[in-house]
């Protein structure tokens, strides 16, 4: 089965932003990765200060009040700062679920570090006696909040680094997924843009001596078909069809010969398909109308041609259309929606205004073993069963099963 140009490289553009998808998906992450360092070295920063919130020399009252308004405003700030970088973790808040616990983490650490503060400007400040029992009970009070906002910043930590250990075990195997998938991905569309590159050169060379290279792709098959067969049908008027200008009985019997090779794994279908309350004893309409039916009907029907198809005017009102497709279903919905186009036109008839046109149609899958003749004769046969059924449809081999059950 031949590959169509078109399909490969839709694919490779999907292909590309997958690629490009992830290596945004990577820089966010990374971005991330930089905000969790900030918010380290955050929580570092305050337990410095903190600790040297302790150690404040009591000697001169002012100054060690304008040293602790300074240190414990920097603490508070930290923290909002930490609230700020928090807006831009989007894993942590969208995909992990994390975002309750570590604001319920920082909301804590913002109590805990007011209580310290109020403990450290009691100790500092407010104790005017020199009673060393009330010193002793600041001190302990101060010891006591201390203890308790390092604990929870070093838990803040701990839980930074078990979510960072997470989002990487994650990023871990999405990274490794993703390489086996550009890898694959890579051979593949190199091996096929490689192919396509072939069947160029194959195209491109003056003398035929790759006799037996192999195409790869459909699109270059066509090309190959319309350029090296010897007698086509636009080059021998007996061929065509003079009214239409599409292949006639001889002419199709010629181009099936010469396309029949294409697609050899594809299901073959021969269609015959008559225009409804249209033949030559019953003339309804003048001759240039009933030209110009069957030039739109023509025309129509080659609208969904494929390279590999055949289509043809084998009778007055009959349109014969051999395909290849990769399946049964899809060359029946073919010729189905060529009869529903074909219902679709309209003609503005002189004293009869705008008329429809219809077509009944036999349709067969050709086996392998029976002669293009033959596919052709069976197909009128179930033409002709349908005309009796009715209008405006395509019957098939199974169709004249059922009428004989």
């Amino acid at each position: 089965m031949k590959h169509s140009i078109k399909s490969i490289f839709k694919n490779l553009n999907t292909y590309m932003f997958f690629v490009l998808f992830v290596a945004f998906m990577a820089m966010v992450l990374t971005f991330e990765q930089r905000l969790s360092f900030e918010k380290v070295d955050n929580l570092n920063e305050q337990k410095e200060i903190i600790t040297k919130l302790t150690t404040l020399q009591r000697d001169d009252v002012e100054l060690a009040l304008i040293q602790f308004n300074g240190k414990s405003t920097y603490l508070l700030n930290e923290i909002d700062n930490l609230k700020t970088l928090y807006k831009y973790n989007f894993s942590d808040r969208f995909l992990f679920g994390n975002s309750e616990e570590y604001l319920a983490d920082l909301s804590k650490l913002s109590n805990l570090t007011k209580a310290f503060n109020s403990a450290a400007h009691e100790y500092y400040v407010e104790t005017e006696t020199k009673d060393p029992k009330i010193e002793k009970i600041t001190k302990a009070n101060l010891d006591a909040a201390f203890v308790h906002l390092i604990t929870h910043i070093n838990d803040m930590l701990f839980k930074n680094t078990a979510y960072d250990q997470h989002k990487f075990n994650i990023a871990e195997m999405g990274m490794v997924l993703y390489f086996f998938i550009v890898l694959l991905g890579t051979f593949l569309y190199r091996r096929r843009l490689h192919s396509i590159y072939k069947d160029i050169e194959f195209l491109y060379q003056i003398e035929k001596n790759k006799k037996t290279y192999e195409i790869f792709s459909l699109e270059a098959d066509a090309i190959a078909l319309r350029m090296s067969r010897k007698s086509t049908t636009t080059d021998n008027p007996t061929m065509l069809d003079p009214v239409t200008g599409i292949n006639n009985h001889k002419g199709m019997i010629n181009s099936y010969s010469q396309k029949k090779g294409l697609k050899s794994s594809n299901f073959t279908s021969v269609t015959v398909l008559e225009i409804d309350n249209f033949s030559k004893s019953k003339r309804t309409f003048s001759q240039e109308t009933t030209q110009a039916i069957l030039k739109k009907v023509a025309y129509t029907i080659s609208l969904h041609e494929q390279p590999v198809d055949v289509i043809a005017r084998t009778d007055y009102n009959q349109f014969t259309i051999i395909l290849s497709r990769v399946s049964k279903e899809q060359s029946f919905k073919d010729i189905d929606l060529i009869r529903q186009s074909i219902s679709e036109l309209r003609f503005n008839v002189p004293d009869q205004g705008s008329i429809t046109i219809t077509v009944s149609g036999g349709f067969i899958i050709k086996p392998n073993n029976t002669s293009l003749e033959e596919a052709t004769k069976q197909a009128k046969e179930i033409l002709t069963y349908a005309k009796n059924v009715g209008t405006n449809r395509i019957m098939q081999t199974r169709d004249m099963a059922e009428k004989d059950m």
